[in-house]
């Protein structure tokens, strides 16, 4: 059940992205707040989600290399 409302919550930010592109950091911080959320009660991290976060740091620091240079 928690997993249903965490995977409801994600395609909904999803579809914002789609729309919104620039809101990018705002999913970043909304997969933060759920993973941590995770964490603090003690229930295993989807694998997934975890990768997605690191991806899109992984992304976000890049974008910021070539924005600095």
């Amino acid at each position: 059940m928690v997993f249903d409302d965490l995977i409801t919550r994600i395609n909904m930010l999803f579809v914002e992205m789609e729309n919104q592109p620039e809101d990018a950091t705002q999913l970043l911080e909304q997969i933060r707040l759920e993973l941590n959320t995770m964490k603090a009660t003690g229930q295993p991290l989807p694998e997934d989600l975890v990768r997605l976060e690191e991806r899109l740091e992984m992304e976000f620091a890049a974008q910021a290399k070539k924005g600095g240079s």
